[in-house]
């Protein structure tokens, strides 16, 4: 290749390479757009915007959808400071453009707050727009009667867009619709009013006023479904009397251990009684002898004695019943 041919090969290339810097830092085509679409914006502020790490395309884009919904209050400034404070741009003016069709009060400021309080902003107003069904799990709660009821519910909410910053969400409200269908039937006699009038649980829960501090506001509350579950009552008062059995049982097994155990000692005191006496005979022919050697008894005296002694077993054993074998 010629030296004159590379050259203006290499100058082609650093052209092109100069261009395309050029073009990205001077987004020429974005501009026209926006001058199309009647957004004022100049290029020397497209070219700041890439300075600042800001994408262009999605302030223009933003800029010219909220334009030609007639929302041209909201400025690049807020869009840039918005974007940079980790917001989401498109998202918000979607909102924005969705509230002004369907007349909703939402201001730029609220709809920035919301977006940065990490809800989705523009679902929130669609909520707002279309209702939303959230379905209750299984809210187990027992009439007077005992008899447990198994109930599911149907809540229609519709987003408050006021309370989104800072109000609690649908975990909240499922919580609380509970605590209310458990307490409406709580104070039911039967469980067959409430069978008989579902629809008294949805008007006690309503009045209670459940949505306060809420990021929705609940439109209706309705009852899908009762299943008779468990006899709570009946368990109970089985688990009482088994308890009751229970406690009895270790009452009467106390007793006996203190019958046994008074029987144990009445035994050893037998017992110690008997071993005083056999100790007092044995020394019955130790004072004899004693008595025979000091002279306060005589040999008379112990014939007497021996005499008394056979005469009583002898009485005693015509006073006892004679045994036969049968």
């Amino acid at each position: 290749m010629e030296p004159i041919a590379f050259l203006w090969v290499i100058l082609v290339i650093a052209g092109v390479i100069l261009l395309s810097i050029f073009f990205y830092y001077v987004p020429f085509l974005l501009w026209v757009n926006a001058k199309a679409a009647g957004v004022s914006i100049s290029l020397l502020q497209l070219f700041l915007m890439r300075l600042r790490k800001v994408p262009p395309p999605v302030i223009v884009n933003a800029m010219i959808e909220a334009h030609k919904a007639g929302l041209k209050s909201i400025t690049r400034d807020e869009l840039e400071a918005h974007y940079l404070a980790g917001g989401h741009v498109e998202r918000v003016v979607h909102a924005l453009v969705s509230a002004a069709k369907a007349n909703m009060e939402l201001s730029f400021q609220m709809g920035t707050a919301i977006d940065l309080a990490g809800r989705d902003v523009f679902q929130a107003v669609q909520m707002s727009v279309n209702p939303k069904v959230i379905d209750t799990p299984a809210i187990a709660a027992v009439a007077k009667n005992g008899i447990q009821l198994l109930v599911k519910a149907r809540i229609t909410v519709r987003a408050n867009i006021k309370q989104l910053v800072g109000g609690a969400g649908e975990e909240t409200v499922i919580a609380r619709v509970g605590e209310g269908i458990i307490s409406s039937i709580g104070m039911a006699e039967t469980h067959k009013e409430v069978l008989e009038n579902p629809d008294s649980i949805s008007k006690v829960v309503l009045k209670k006023g459940l949505d306060a501090g809420t990021a929705f506001e609940i439109l209706s509350i309705d009852i899908a479904d009762i299943d008779i579950g468990k006899n709570i009552g009946a368990e109970l008062q089985m688990d009482q009397a088994q308890a009751d059995k229970n406690i009895a049982q270790a009452k009467a097994e106390e007793r006996r251990a203190m019958a046994v155990a008074l029987e144990q000692e009445m035994k050893a005191k037998a017992q110690e009684a008997r071993a005083k006496v056999i100790e007092a005979e044995a020394e019955v022919p130790r004072a004899m002898a004693e008595a025979f050697r000091s002279g306060n008894l005589g040999i008379m005296d112990y014939y007497r004695m021996q005499n008394i002694q056979a005469d009583t077993e002898m009485r005693d054993s015509i006073a006892k019943p004679n045994k036969t074998s049968k």
